[in-house]
């Protein structure tokens, strides 16, 4: 591994058609996608390996989140722009802390990244954060990836040289193999932050063929759908005809999603992976298994170790439906199997915060990979009702200590 592509350092711990009902044991997740024999093994290995393992972070920013209407990961354009750094800061300083940047107000609730906070606390786990290109970088010890820079809104059809798609891809596959000789057997969480992201995620998922109309979700209450397809439309119309899943990232996608689709291509089915999110997750899983196939690597071992964890408030919004998506991506991408994706079943409804509570009402859903840890919380033996008053008590710490 050169320099360039060195790991960043750990930071110690110190809708349309229904979810399928099925949970795969108390407090545990709902089975949103995938053979249900095959998603309990999957669990048993996560179960034996979250131990020894890891969250790894990814932050990223696209110039699309700054499109009125498009995102609420910040109320304003201007506010976004702090989201990554200050959702970084959060998940390695804690709410107690003084952090250098305010979270980004909302139109209601609060950060995703306090609940992957406590859930990091809870498990020991280390996490590890790296800068994949975002405006304001986190003032925490992270990563970054050499030469990577924000992308432009998706609608140019130029949003990444395709230079830095290649080192990003670059970087996540030797992350990953590093991963499974450092680890082996060990449970890798991977999350993101990307204001913007889902829209990106929508424009990948369509290049490669996979109709995801008014099924991707995002961060309103109401994810905008019509806007979003505008967006999109443009952004194909001005790429032409990208002939390579890198070509299409480069084109319409964010900086994370080559990334992590590089840890699962280096990971290589040898790992139980996480990636802790919802359609974005979705959109890189489809993007690493297209590679995977165009490289003649058995995808098999990738799709029985790879599991999407999300939120129950993204798995049964009536404004997405992250199922279908993955049926269609399992149809499309012609896969031996349908990817395995799992839903938290945590219920903020007794906490007493009301930005818990938004919650409930949908006005957060996921992010900071909150969804695939809270999973991992459940597998750990953490209960839902200990981990929602965990969460209201770092509330109570978050309001009371104001930010530097």
């Amino acid at each position: 591994m050169t320099g360039e592509d060195a790991l960043p350092p750990p930071v110690p711990h110190d809708s349309q058609s229904p979810t399928t009902a099925m949970v795969l044991n108390p407090d545990g997740p709902l089975l949103v996608s995938g053979d249900a024999a095959l998603a309990a093994g999957w669990c048993d290995q996560a179960r034996q390996g979250v131990g020894q393992g890891e969250f790894l972070l990814v932050l990223a920013a696209t110039a699309t989140a700054a499109v009125a209407g498009i995102s609420a990961a910040g109320s304003t354009p201007e506010s976004r722009r702090f989201t990554a750094a200050a959702d970084g800061e959060l998940v390695v300083l804690g709410p107690g802390a003084p952090r250098p940047h305010a979270l980004p107000p909302l139109p209601a609730g609060v950060s995703p990244a306090l609940i992957s906070w406590v859930v990091l606390e809870q498990l020991r786990l280390d996490r590890r954060v790296v800068n994949a290109g975002v405006e304001v970088a986190p003032a925490v010890a992270h990563g970054q990836v050499p030469g990577c820079q924000p992308a432009a809104c998706l609608s140019t059809g130029r949003a990444l040289p395709l230079q830095q798609v290649q080192n990003l891809l670059r970087w996540g596959e030797n992350f990953g193999r590093a991963w499974v000789r450092r680890q082996p057997g060990a449970l890798l969480v991977v999350g993101e932050c990307v204001a913007g992201g889902t829209s990106t995620a929508a424009a990948v998922l369509q290049g490669l063929g996979v109709d995801g109309t008014g099924l991707v979700s995002g961060s309103l209450r109401q994810p905008p759908h019509r806007l979003r397809q505008q967006l999109v439309t443009q952004g194909r119309q001005r790429s032409g005809r990208p002939a390579t899943v890198p070509e299409l990232a480069a084109a319409v996608g964010d900086p994370m999603q080559p990334l992590v689709a590089g840890v699962i291509l280096g990971c290589g089915g040898a790992a139980p992976l996480l990636l802790a999110g919802g359609s974005q997750m979705a959109a890189v899983l489809a993007m690493a298994m297209a590679m995977a196939r165009s490289r003649g690597q058995p995808l098999t071992p990738l799709l029985r170790t790879t599991a999407v964890g999300t939120t129950r408030w993204v798995a049964r919004e009536p404004g997405s439906n992250l199922a279908l998506l993955l049926e269609r991506v399992h149809g499309q991408l012609q896969l031996p199997q349908a990817p395995l994706a799992m839903a938290s079943t945590l219920d903020f409804s007794p906490c007493t915060h009301p930005a818990l509570r938004d919650y409930e009402a949908g006005y957060v859903k996921e992010g900071v990979g909150a969804g695939g840890l809270a999973i991992a919380a459940g597998l750990a033996g953490l209960s839902n009702s200990r981990l929602a008053r965990l969460c209201d008590q770092a509330m109570d710490q978050l309001e009371g200590r104001s930010e530097s």
